[in-house]
């Protein structure tokens, strides 16, 4: 099994380097785990990514603030169902449809009915489409006030609506909650726990010398980006090594004190379709009978120089990973072939 999969993994780190400057795929079937790299970190070695090479994984942290808010929610410290408007400074104006306010599951679930960007983010990003960090300014104080003025677009909880906004107001109302700063709080609730040490949002001087250098998608360097408080929408850095303790956890359940919190996770439910719906934080659907009826839960990300995927399947035991230091070119297509290739290859699920 482990030279199969690092077989594939390494065709499909290969499939990917040849329109990436570099990737890493890691390939999970039960406890065998096989991580292959290609291309180049962008260092000035030319090294080739490994487990351990830190990557930007944008909305892949999206999952990350999910969890944050089960870990609170299964332990009285926050409630799915309460009122955004209650972990934001007094007098935030918190827009409301129908009668309804937005509440945390809302925003984990994308039900809010907030937009995809900030008050006044579009009008910039169309005029400055190169502008090398384009969150930079999506401080809490400009994230808040314009809430004032920003209309939804559904009453919440009825409809699905991917919004970055949500994210990054879900990720600053926990902190708040919580006493502490984003990265913070995802280190005490959830890396710590999972012994994931290069999980962060600053990477200092020691993690410098193992990240890759993003790109553009025609390859030049990009600046990094620094989502500011939008820090729970896109913020994170990770690698390999950390995603498959990430990934684990989510069939195992990890140590106790996550269990409940991980379970809480994929109890909640919001269909999208017959087929998909949308846990919190993670995007889920089952392939067509014909093609099996596998689960896939799933997530990915993409930021200026980057581009990220995680997908797994619990009944299964089965995970795909592909992190990619190239903007705007997705790494999702050959990490979903390949998991749905681990999945027909009818890899031995739990006993």
């Amino acid at each position: 099994m482990a030279q199969e999969l690092g077989t594939l993994a390494q065709q499909t780190a290969d499939r990917l380097a040849e329109k990436h400057v570099g990737v890493v795929v890691a390939a999970m079937a039960e406890d065998v785990v096989e991580i292959r790299g290609a291309g180049s970190t962008g260092a000035v070695d030319g090294r080739t990514p490994g487990p351990d090479t830190l990557f930007e994984i944008g909305s892949v942290t999206k999952p990350f603030t999910a969890l944050a808010l089960a870990c609170l929610a299964s332990t009285g410290r926050a409630g799915l169902d309460e009122p955004l408007a209650d972990l934001l400074p007094a007098g935030t104006a918190v827009p409301s449809r129908g009668g309804r306010q937005i509440t945390l599951q809302h925003l984990a679930t994308h039900t809010s009915g907030l937009p995809r960007l900030p008050r006044g983010m579009l009008l910039p990003a169309l005029l400055h489409p190169s502008k090398p960090d384009p969150y930079a300014d999506c401080t809490a104080d400009a994230l808040l006030s314009g809430l004032a003025g920003t209309r939804l677009g559904a009453v919440p909880g009825k409809r699905f609506r991917y919004s970055n906004l949500g994210a990054g107001l879900l990720g600053l109302a926990l902190a708040r909650r919580a006493g502490t700063d984003y990265e913070s709080l995802i280190t005490r609730e959830i890396c710590a726990p999972l012994g994931m040490t290069d999980t962060v949002v600053t990477v200092d001087g020691a993690r410098s010398r193992r990240s890759a250098q993003g790109h553009s998608r025609r390859g030049r360097p990009v600046t990094a980006w620094n989502l500011a408080d939008l820090a729970g929408a896109g913020a994170l850095r990770s690698t390999a090594t950390d995603l498959v303790a990430f990934v684990r956890a989510q069939w195992d359940g990890g140590p106790q004190e996550l269990a409940e919190a991980i379970r809480l996770s994929r109890a909640v439910e919001h269909r999208t379709s017959p087929f998909a719906w949308v846990h919190l934080g993670w995007m889920a659907h089952r392939l067509h009978p014909r093609q099996g009826a596998h689960l896939q839960i799933w997530h990915n990300g993409g930021t200026g120089g980057f581009s990220s995927f995680v997908g797994f399947d619990p009944e299964k035991r089965l995970a795909v990973i592909a992190l990619g230091n190239t903007g705007g070119r997705p790494v999702d297509r050959p990490a979903f072939d390949l998991l749905r290739t681990l999945q027909q290859e009818q890899a031995p699920g739990p006993g």
